[in-house]
């Protein structure tokens, strides 16, 4: 059981869970200042008028996200399946892609940029667990 605990797998899911569960929460218990800290950030762009939806549907991405993670260690570490995992390194993955959309769109370069490690650990734990998982792609 130790070494199945300091697998890649995850150490990048504990990574994703401690990630996100922080932020969704973040978001649910100062869910004012988190709104009112996005609007002024969207003010003049695109997304200005629709900080009311986005907040709500990136708390909830982030929280299943760090849910989903977590679940994936017990999996792994129970059962050695990684189908929870891996729906959180995919929700993780596609919460990255909403704020890494709404940074370039809000011209915040600098935090679009600093996205792109996250983005990259995602990547590299889907696959990780597809190859656990003995996935051999599409074709």
């Amino acid at each position: 059981m130790q070494t199945i605990l300091l697998t890649a797998p995850v150490l990048c899911l504990a990574f994703l869970t401690i990630l996100f569960l922080q932020s969704g929460l973040d978001k649910v218990f100062n869910y004012r200042g988190n709104k009112e800290w996005l609007s002024g950030h969207f003010e003049n762009s695109p997304l200005e008028k629709m900080v009311a939806i986005m907040v709500p549907v990136i708390t909830i991405l982030e929280v299943f996200s760090g849910v989903f993670c977590g679940l994936g260690i017990i999996q792994i570490i129970f059962d050695g399946s990684t189908q929870l995992g891996l729906i959180g390194a995919q929700l993780s993955t596609v919460s990255i892609l909403a704020l890494f959309f709404g940074q370039r769109i809000a011209q915040d370069y600098a935090g679009a940029a600093t996205l792109t490690t996250y983005f990259i650990i995602c990547i590299i734990t889907i696959y990780l667990l597809e190859e656990q998982n003995g996935f051999s792609g599409l074709f």
